[in-house]
């Protein structure tokens, strides 16, 4: 047994939406993904993420907070309905001003978007660069590591254990800094 602040002592294993369903992806198609993921028997085997790959996005409200499209009524009950099945409930998000299909990322919303994700139950975040090279100021080091590094601190805020999946591109030797 391991204790402290690292989480994910072994890779996390599941399922991701982009390549099954890309911007068809909707409540049903995630739910009926978690019910193969039981009916196969890989939830006993340790694949337990059902993960939410863009397209989930539906804008933000008047104070700035991320919400969920038609397609997703309600993500907290999405996030009960997996973890009731014994399943994590993944998502995912971009540093940068829209994520790669062109939804709301998390730029400048750090803070409030990893308190949703906590409130939905979110356990694990799939950050995409994407737009963030738009507003980059260069492609120094530091430059790659900033967003990340922003929402590390607000993921470590919120009263939740997120898993924090870097979508970076290898940029910066990703694999030296971003563990």
């Amino acid at each position: 047994i391991a204790c402290g602040e690292r989480i994910a002592l072994t890779p996390p294993m599941g399922w991701n939406s982009w390549n099954c369903f890309a911007h068809t992806v909707d409540d049903a198609r995630v739910r009926a993904a978690a019910n193969a993921m039981i009916a196969s028997g890989l939830s006993q085997h340790g694949w337990s993420y059902i993960n939410i790959d863009d397209c989930w996005e539906g804008g933000r409200d008047a104070e700035g907070n991320i919400l969920s499209n038609e397609k997703f009524p309600d993500m907290k009950a999405l996030g009960d309905a997996l973890h009731q099945r014994g399943l994590k409930f993944g998502i995912y998000s971009s540093p940068g001003p829209r994520t790669c299909a062109g939804f709301d990322g998390s730029w400048r919303h750090e803070e409030q978007d990893a308190r949703s994700y906590a409130a939905w139950g979110v356990d694990y975040l799939k950050y995409d660069w994407c737009s963030y090279g738009e507003i980059a100021a260069d492609s120094s080091l530091g430059e790659l590591q900033k967003p990340y590094r922003v929402m590390r601190a607000a993921l470590d805020a919120v009263p939740r254990d997120i898993v924090y999946s870097l979508c970076q591109y290898g940029m910066g030797e990703v694999w030296t800094w971003g563990a």
